[in-house]
């Protein structure tokens, strides 16, 4: 079947079966019926009170294009070229979505959903996703809402409100202008936060202390020479101050006290000599 159809398809329809002799299969083809939809028409059991529209007058058919159908049986009707040219239809804007009667005490349990799992997400996404308007979204962020207190957040997409798909597009649409408008120092920091991969912590000098040791030489800060000198002067005061202890401690090592043994040994000696008197 071809994809262009002549308006009013079963009007055409019974003006062709009417009026002309073509094949029941011919006009179901050129109108877009089942040929046994065609053949009810002929039978009076279809489209009864359905008024013939004359495709001929319309200009959807040509007189020559129906005789060479009715010559033909297997020859398939072309709709005519329009002789006027309509204007290009302009694209009109989405409106908000339709939300049943039945499903429109659902939208603020909706709406309490998205704000609490998605906080993301704008309020012009919001009103996208739920059918809802932006004063009954503030009043619901706010607790301001008139039935605040019996709210319970649900699934707008197990409510009926919206798809699983249009949902997922929304979020990501957030995340991708979040990551968007995130400042670059976050990103920086992000970034530092993380761990270095094993292989560019054990790839240039193998340990650790090897790693860090270039890291605590650039943090230590270059010396003036003011403190150079106060350094050292305070290195040979300190020197000083131990150096008469270390002497007094030679000197009690190079004369040791006299033992018992020697003492003994002098008494044994003076009882040997003999006295004056003997």
């Amino acid at each position: 079947m071809s994809d262009r159809r002549p308006l009013m398809p079963k009007a055409t329809a019974v003006w062709l079966v009417e009026n002309t002799a073509l094949a029941f299969d011919q006009i179901a083809e050129f109108c877009g019926l089942h040929p046994l939809e065609v053949r009810g028409i002929a039978d009076g059991e279809v489209a009864q009170g359905i008024k013939g529209m004359d495709p001929v007058t319309n200009g959807q058919l040509t007189r020559d294009e129906i005789a060479r159908g009715e010559k033909n049986a297997g020859h398939k009707l072309q709709l005519a070229e329009s002789k006027v040219q309509l204007p290009p239809m302009p694209q009109t804007r989405k409106g908000p979505r339709y939300t049943p009667v039945s499903r429109r005490h659902d939208r603020p349990n909706a709406v309490l959903w998205l704000l609490r799992n998605h906080p993301e997400l704008k309020d012009s996404q919001i009103m996208r996703l739920v059918g809802t308007t932006k004063p009954t979204i503030a009043q619901i962020r706010d607790r301001t809402h008139w039935n605040s207190s019996q709210l319970t957040p649900q699934d707008p997409v197990t409510l009926g409100l919206c798809s699983q798909i249009d949902l997922d597009a929304e979020v990501k649409k957030a995340a991708r202008r979040a990551e968007r408008d995130r400042p670059e120092a976050e990103k920086d920091g992000d970034k530092q936060g993380t761990l270095l991969p094993t292989s560019e912590t054990t790839a240039a000098h193998g340990t650790t202390a090897q790693i860090l040791a270039p890291k605590a030489a650039e943090e230590a800060p270059e010396e003036t020479p003011e403190q150079e000198q106060a350094r050292v002067f305070a290195k040979l005061k300190g020197m000083t101050s131990v150096k008469p202890d270390a002497e007094d401690e030679d000197e009690s090592e190079a004369t040791p006290a006299p033992s018992n043994e020697t003492s003994e040994s002098k008494d044994e000696e003076n009882s040997d000599k003999p006295k004056d008197g003997e």
